[in-house]
């Protein structure tokens, strides 16, 4: 039977020796049509753990942003070099200026690291924006910007699109990517800026009726009231989200109350970790 493969290539952790951990996020997706890498990470992970769990980047249809914060498009330049077949899937607000107030005072910027202009044509001649729901291939599509709908998952305020710290950054480049499976829908995350719930009710809305067979990647519910974490996990409970595999920016706290949450439906992913999933086809 066909399979749908997800391989971790960048996380905060690592299952095994020989893998690099980094504060950062990317993801190697393979169907039967299909092969991709979602986030790149930071930049000090990417080549050197895909050599290392055999991943051929070389054989990449596609390149998937989920934003543009530095811990997801930093080993961006080396990708483009590595998947020279590949196009990117990107909101184009993705591309520009970012910054956050730093814990200790200031802003910091953490946007896409400086390319050379012969990189950035590369990109460009490559890109394909993604402002709305767009399929990369067969059974493959990214979200585009997502609906804020709820009323807990608030912006926190903390990112901006300025280096004075005045305009805020409503990270409307945020976005997921959704691969079709025999028992429903994986929905891969990078960093749900928009909010989790926000992204599974819009998932619902462009797919309804069809279970999510699971929801990988960042959840960014660290240092979030409670309320909004109570929240969280009260709709991630819902009988249609088969699995959950919080990693990345989810939190130490966000982490334990998932797992205590969910009834053996929360799975730990880092550096490594592989999911199969049926398709299927024969």
């Amino acid at each position: 039977m066909s399979m749908v493969r997800i391989t971790i290539l960048v996380d905060n952790y690592v299952r095994r020796r020989g893998l690099l951990a980094e504060h950062g996020w990317a993801c190697w997706v393979e169907t039967p049509a299909s092969r991709l890498l979602f986030d790149t990470g930071q930049g000090q992970a990417l080549s050197h753990n895909a050599r290392e769990l055999g991943v051929p980047l070389g054989t990449a249809d596609a390149i998937v942003l989920s934003h543009g914060h530095y811990d997801h498009t930093g080993a961006l330049a080396d990708a483009l070099d590595l998947c020279m077949a590949a196009r990117v899937f990107a909101h184009p607000a993705a591309l520009e200026a970012k910054y956050k107030r730093a814990p200790e005072g200031g802003i910091r910027t953490i946007g896409l690291p400086a390319m050379s202009d012969e990189v950035r044509a590369r990109l460009a001649a490559r890109l394909v924006a993604t402002r709305t729901p767009t399929q990369i291939g067969p059974g493959l599509w990214v979200t585009g910007e997502l609906p804020r709908v709820t009323d807990f998952e608030l912006a926190n305020g903390e990112f901006y699109l300025d280096a004075a710290g005045e305009q805020p950054d409503r990270l409307i480049d945020d976005q997921a990517l959704l691969v079709r499976t025999a028992s429903g829908l994986v929905v891969l995350l990078g960093c749900a800026h928009a909010g989790v719930i926000n992204t599974l009710r819009f998932v619902r809305d462009l797919h309804p009726g069809v279970p999510l067979a699971a929801l990988l990647g960042g959840m960014h519910l660290c240092n979030v009231p409670d309320e909004r974490l109570t929240r969280t996990v009260s709709e991630l409970n819902a009988p249609d989200v088969r699995r959950v595999v919080p990693a990345h920016c989810t939190g130490l706290t966000a982490l334990a109350a998932l797992a205590a949450g969910l009834s053996g439906r929360c799975t730990s992913g880092e550096v490594g970790a592989v999911f199969e999933f049926a398709t299927g086809e024969t």
